[in-house]
């Protein structure tokens, strides 16, 4: 499950929109499924190839350090051949090998620096998505609570909300009214004709990991 899929189980799990204690039997009734209209809005699909480019871009670099170590890692095995060439005397043999060990520890800085670019990178960018995605649900929220308001509803229940236990908040509501659709349409309006779903994970093919590392 990619981070945006867990992001949104969690924020959906929070977003019930409102609960109903009264037994008052003239209340008016609604429901949405905030789960759909979050991953249908555009502005959801857009940050989500924002975030696929951002994600490519760091991949790129990832990739750059690992073609630098991989050149390494070939230059070691060449060294360690001639060291154990029996035809090299024995002064030549302390030269490679110093050259063997530099080039190792070389190895081994290049590829701490890499994790730890991409531990750095990927947590500002995860943080960054986060912020924003909920940035948008509170949009969706606050379009749900005005149009509540402009049809006079009482309640208004997110029929995709669930419990910790992952059973549905709303198992039934008698002559509730579902604005999904309504909402979905409104959202978007100003979508450009051009805006289609992201992949989520879409993005540079991530290259093997450097011996002993990931």
């Amino acid at each position: 499950m990619t981070l945006i899929r867990r992001f949104l189980s969690v924020a959906i799990a929070a977003s019930l929109i409102s609960v109903a204690t009264a037994k008052d039997a003239n209340l008016k009734i609604a429901t949405v499924d905030m789960q759909e209209l979050f991953k249908q809005y555009y502005r959801t699909n857009e940050a989500q190839k924002q975030i696929n480019v951002e994600r490519a871009r760091i991949q790129k670099h990832n990739n750059e350090r690992l073609a630098r170590i991989r050149e390494l890692e070939t230059n070691l095995g060449n060294l360690k051949k001639q060291i154990e060439d029996p035809a090299i005397n024995d002064s030549k043999k302390q030269a490679l090998f110093k050259d063997w060990q530099m080039q190792q520890q070389e190895g081994i800085a290049l590829d701490r620096e890499r994790r730890e670019f991409l531990q750095r990178r990927n947590q500002a960018l995860n943080e960054k998505m986060v912020q924003r995605m909920k940035g948008i649900l509170e949009e969706i929220r606050k379009l749900v609570e005005e149009q509540a308001k402009t049809d006079n509803y009482d309640y208004v229940f997110d029929k995709s909300g669930l419990s910790t236990s992952q059973v549905p908040f709303l198992l039934y509501t008698k002559d509730a009214t579902d604005i999904t659709a309504g909402l979905l349409k409104d959202l978007n309006k100003d979508a450009p004709e051009e805006s289609e779903p992201a992949e989520e994970e879409a993005g540079a093919k991530k290259a093997p990991a450097p011996k002993g590392g990931k």
